[in-house]
Protein backbone atom coordinates (compact mmCIF):
# COMPACT_ATOMS: atom_id res chain seq x y z
CA UNK A 1 0.00 0.00 0.00
CA UNK A 2 1.45 3.16 -0.79
CA UNK A 3 0.61 6.31 1.18
CA UNK A 4 0.50 10.19 1.62
CA UNK A 5 0.46 11.54 4.94
CA UNK A 6 -0.06 15.52 5.28
CA UNK A 7 0.91 16.60 8.27
CA UNK A 8 2.70 19.38 9.80
CA UNK A 9 2.99 18.14 13.28
CA UNK A 10 6.73 16.51 12.51
CA UNK A 11 6.05 14.42 15.35
CA UNK A 12 2.72 13.36 14.68
CA UNK A 13 4.03 12.59 10.82
CA UNK A 14 6.83 10.57 11.63
CA UNK A 15 5.45 8.25 14.58
CA UNK A 16 2.82 7.69 11.35
CA UNK A 17 5.55 7.10 9.18
CA UNK A 18 7.70 4.54 11.26
CA UNK A 19 4.40 2.54 12.13
CA UNK A 20 3.28 2.69 8.09
CA UNK A 21 6.50 1.82 7.05
CA UNK A 22 6.82 -1.33 9.65
CA UNK A 23 3.47 -2.66 8.33
CA UNK A 24 5.49 -2.99 4.82
CA UNK A 25 3.78 -0.03 3.19
CA UNK A 26 5.53 2.48 1.38
CA UNK A 27 5.16 6.05 2.72
CA UNK A 28 5.68 9.94 1.25
CA UNK A 29 5.64 13.24 3.37
CA UNK A 30 4.10 16.43 3.20
CA UNK A 31 4.53 18.96 6.27
CA UNK A 32 2.42 21.88 4.38
CA UNK A 33 -0.61 22.11 2.40
CA UNK A 34 1.33 23.40 -1.17
CA UNK A 35 3.40 20.64 -0.90
CA UNK A 36 0.53 17.96 0.03
CA UNK A 37 -1.28 18.99 -2.84
CA UNK A 38 1.40 18.87 -5.31
CA UNK A 39 2.26 15.22 -4.62
CA UNK A 40 -1.45 14.47 -4.58
CA UNK A 41 -1.69 15.40 -7.85
CA UNK A 42 1.42 14.60 -9.29
CA UNK A 43 1.48 10.80 -7.68
CA UNK A 44 -0.23 7.68 -7.38
CA UNK A 45 -1.46 6.72 -3.74
CA UNK A 46 -3.30 4.09 -2.65
CA UNK A 47 -4.44 6.21 0.43
CA UNK A 48 -3.80 9.75 1.58
CA UNK A 49 -4.17 10.51 4.97
CA UNK A 50 -4.69 14.65 4.84
CA UNK A 51 -4.83 16.96 8.16
CA UNK A 52 -6.91 19.31 8.01
CA UNK A 53 -4.94 22.77 9.65
CA UNK A 54 -1.94 22.95 7.68
CA UNK A 55 0.27 25.77 6.58
CA UNK A 56 0.22 27.08 2.84
CA UNK A 57 -3.39 25.80 2.66
CA UNK A 58 -5.84 23.98 4.06
CA UNK A 59 -6.51 20.18 4.05
CA UNK A 60 -10.27 21.02 2.57
CA UNK A 61 -8.57 23.11 -0.29
CA UNK A 62 -6.22 20.16 -0.87
CA UNK A 63 -8.99 18.13 -0.57
CA UNK A 64 -11.01 20.20 -3.40
CA UNK A 65 -8.12 20.48 -5.94
CA UNK A 66 -7.51 16.51 -5.66
CA UNK A 67 -11.72 15.80 -6.01
CA UNK A 68 -11.45 18.19 -8.92
CA UNK A 69 -9.25 15.13 -11.13
CA UNK A 70 -8.73 12.63 -8.25
CA UNK A 71 -11.15 9.66 -6.52
CA UNK A 72 -7.91 8.62 -4.69
CA UNK A 73 -9.52 7.95 -0.91
CA UNK A 74 -8.83 10.52 1.66
CA UNK A 75 -8.69 10.29 5.60
CA UNK A 76 -8.96 13.80 7.30
CA UNK A 77 -7.05 14.25 10.39
CA UNK A 78 -8.80 16.66 12.97
CA UNK A 79 -7.91 17.86 16.34
CA UNK A 80 -11.45 19.42 16.71
CA UNK A 81 -14.04 17.50 17.09
CA UNK A 82 -16.98 19.62 15.93
CA UNK A 83 -19.75 17.77 13.58
CA UNK A 84 -19.61 20.64 11.39
CA UNK A 85 -15.75 20.34 10.37
CA UNK A 86 -16.53 16.32 9.67
CA UNK A 87 -19.69 17.41 7.71
CA UNK A 88 -17.76 19.59 6.06
CA UNK A 89 -14.68 17.30 5.32
CA UNK A 90 -17.57 14.68 3.88
CA UNK A 91 -19.19 17.67 1.53
CA UNK A 92 -15.73 18.14 0.15
CA UNK A 93 -15.17 14.51 -0.63
CA UNK A 94 -13.58 12.88 2.33
CA UNK A 95 -13.89 9.29 2.45
CA UNK A 96 -12.97 8.89 5.81
CA UNK A 97 -12.76 10.93 9.42
CA UNK A 98 -10.50 10.77 12.50
CA UNK A 99 -10.11 12.99 15.35
CA UNK A 100 -6.65 13.41 17.15
CA UNK A 101 -5.43 11.90 19.06
CA UNK A 102 -6.71 8.82 17.50
CA UNK A 103 -5.17 4.72 17.98
CA UNK A 104 -2.69 4.01 15.13
CA UNK A 105 -4.17 0.53 14.90
CA UNK A 106 -7.56 2.24 14.48
CA UNK A 107 -6.00 4.31 11.58
CA UNK A 108 -4.24 1.38 9.88
CA UNK A 109 -7.91 -0.52 10.25
CA UNK A 110 -9.17 2.54 7.93
CA UNK A 111 -6.61 2.72 6.04
CA UNK A 112 -7.06 -1.09 5.02
CA UNK A 113 -10.06 -0.71 4.66
CA UNK A 114 -10.07 2.24 2.43
CA UNK A 115 -7.55 0.61 -0.25
CA UNK A 116 -9.93 -2.50 -0.21
CA UNK A 117 -12.26 -0.75 -1.35
CA UNK A 118 -10.59 1.26 -3.76
CA UNK A 119 -9.10 -2.28 -4.97
CA UNK A 120 -12.67 -4.17 -4.88
CA UNK A 121 -11.88 -5.28 -8.77
CA UNK A 122 -8.63 -7.13 -7.54
CA UNK A 123 -8.40 -10.51 -6.51
CA UNK A 124 -6.92 -10.93 -3.19
CA UNK A 125 -5.68 -13.92 -3.75
CA UNK A 126 -3.30 -13.90 -6.62
CA UNK A 127 -1.49 -17.47 -8.09
CA UNK A 128 1.77 -17.46 -10.38
CA UNK A 129 2.43 -21.40 -11.07
CA UNK A 130 2.47 -22.85 -7.55
CA UNK A 131 2.89 -19.55 -5.67
CA UNK A 132 0.29 -18.46 -3.85
CA UNK A 133 -0.41 -14.78 -2.82
CA UNK A 134 -2.97 -13.76 -0.23
CA UNK A 135 -2.50 -10.11 -0.64
CA UNK A 136 -5.12 -9.96 2.36
CA UNK A 137 -3.60 -12.13 4.71
CA UNK A 138 -0.20 -11.05 3.80
CA UNK A 139 1.08 -14.44 3.69
CA UNK A 140 2.89 -16.34 0.59
CA UNK A 141 2.93 -20.39 -0.47
CA UNK A 142 4.72 -22.43 -2.62
CA UNK A 143 3.34 -25.95 -3.73
CA UNK A 144 0.21 -27.87 -4.39
CA UNK A 145 -1.73 -29.45 -2.69
CA UNK A 146 -1.04 -30.47 0.87
CA UNK A 147 2.34 -29.91 -0.28
CA UNK A 148 2.51 -26.21 -0.14
CA UNK A 149 4.88 -24.30 2.33
CA UNK A 150 4.36 -21.37 3.62
CA UNK A 151 7.31 -18.94 3.20
CA UNK A 152 8.58 -16.42 5.51
CA UNK A 153 8.55 -12.90 4.65
CA UNK A 154 9.42 -9.50 5.94
CA UNK A 155 6.85 -6.66 5.44
CA UNK A 156 9.56 -5.44 3.07
CA UNK A 157 9.58 -8.61 1.33
CA UNK A 158 5.99 -9.41 1.01
CA UNK A 159 5.54 -5.92 -0.44
CA UNK A 160 7.91 -6.58 -3.04
CA UNK A 161 6.52 -9.73 -3.58
CA UNK A 162 2.64 -7.84 -3.88
CA UNK A 163 4.14 -5.26 -6.84
CA UNK A 164 6.10 -7.76 -8.79
CA UNK A 165 2.98 -10.36 -8.73
CA UNK A 166 0.41 -7.97 -9.33
CA UNK A 167 2.60 -7.04 -12.71
CA UNK A 168 3.08 -10.33 -13.45
CA UNK A 169 4.77 -10.22 -17.00
CA UNK A 170 5.63 -6.68 -16.67
CA UNK A 171 9.03 -5.78 -16.22
CA UNK A 172 10.01 -3.11 -13.29
CA UNK A 173 12.60 -0.85 -13.37
CA UNK A 174 14.77 -0.09 -9.79
CA UNK A 175 13.61 3.06 -9.84
CA UNK A 176 9.30 1.97 -10.52
CA UNK A 177 10.57 -0.70 -7.67
CA UNK A 178 11.77 1.62 -5.05
CA UNK A 179 9.11 4.09 -5.52
CA UNK A 180 6.25 1.76 -4.93
CA UNK A 181 7.67 -0.67 -2.53
CA UNK A 182 9.91 2.25 -0.79
CA UNK A 183 9.09 6.09 -1.40
CA UNK A 184 9.29 9.14 -3.40
CA UNK A 185 13.00 10.41 -1.87
CA UNK A 186 14.74 6.55 -2.17
CA UNK A 187 18.15 6.70 -3.54
CA UNK A 188 17.68 4.39 -6.80
CA UNK A 189 21.73 4.35 -7.18
CA UNK A 190 22.47 2.21 -4.00
CA UNK A 191 22.30 -1.38 -3.89
CA UNK A 192 19.16 -1.86 -1.75
CA UNK A 193 16.62 -2.81 -4.50
CA UNK A 194 19.07 -5.56 -5.63
CA UNK A 195 19.71 -6.83 -1.99
CA UNK A 196 16.06 -6.89 -1.69
CA UNK A 197 15.55 -9.10 -4.82
CA UNK A 198 18.32 -11.45 -4.01
CA UNK A 199 16.85 -12.22 -0.57
CA UNK A 200 12.85 -12.16 -1.99
CA UNK A 201 14.44 -14.56 -4.77
CA UNK A 202 16.20 -16.74 -2.15
CA UNK A 203 13.24 -17.47 -0.44
CA UNK A 204 10.49 -17.83 -2.93
CA UNK A 205 12.79 -19.51 -5.85
CA UNK A 206 16.05 -21.30 -4.96
CA UNK A 207 14.10 -24.40 -3.38
CA UNK A 208 11.72 -24.32 -5.68
CA UNK A 209 10.60 -24.74 -9.85
CA UNK A 210 10.24 -23.22 -12.06
CA UNK A 211 12.04 -19.76 -11.11
CA UNK A 212 9.30 -16.78 -11.35
CA UNK A 213 11.40 -14.18 -10.54
CA UNK A 214 13.80 -13.12 -13.45
CA UNK A 215 16.50 -10.25 -13.85
CA UNK A 216 16.43 -8.48 -17.06
CA UNK A 217 19.97 -6.76 -17.74
CA UNK A 218 19.95 -2.95 -18.01
CA UNK A 219 15.74 -3.25 -17.32
CA UNK A 220 15.11 -4.39 -14.19
CA UNK A 221 12.72 -7.38 -12.72
CA UNK A 222 9.50 -9.32 -13.82
CA UNK A 223 8.21 -12.18 -12.57
CA UNK A 224 6.45 -14.43 -14.97
CA UNK A 225 6.35 -18.50 -15.65
CA UNK A 226 9.06 -19.48 -18.27
CA UNK A 227 8.93 -22.58 -20.58
CA UNK A 228 12.80 -22.42 -20.94
CA UNK A 229 15.46 -19.78 -20.53
CA UNK A 230 17.76 -18.27 -18.48
CA UNK A 231 18.02 -14.85 -16.13
CA UNK A 232 19.01 -11.74 -17.71
CA UNK A 233 17.97 -12.42 -21.22
CA UNK A 234 14.87 -10.43 -21.73
CA UNK A 235 11.97 -12.30 -23.70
Amino acid sequence: MKILIVEDELRTADYLSKGLTEQGCAVDMAHNGIDGQHLALTHEYDVIVLDVMLPGQDGFSVLRALRAVKQTPVIMLTARDRVEDRIKGLHEGADDYLVKPFSFLELLARLQALNRRGRKQEPMQLRIADLQIDLLARKAFRGSGGGSTRIDLTAKEFALLAVLARRQGEILSKTAIAELVWDMNFDSNTNVVEVAIKRLRDKIDVPFSPKLLHTIRGMGYVMEVRESGGEGVAP
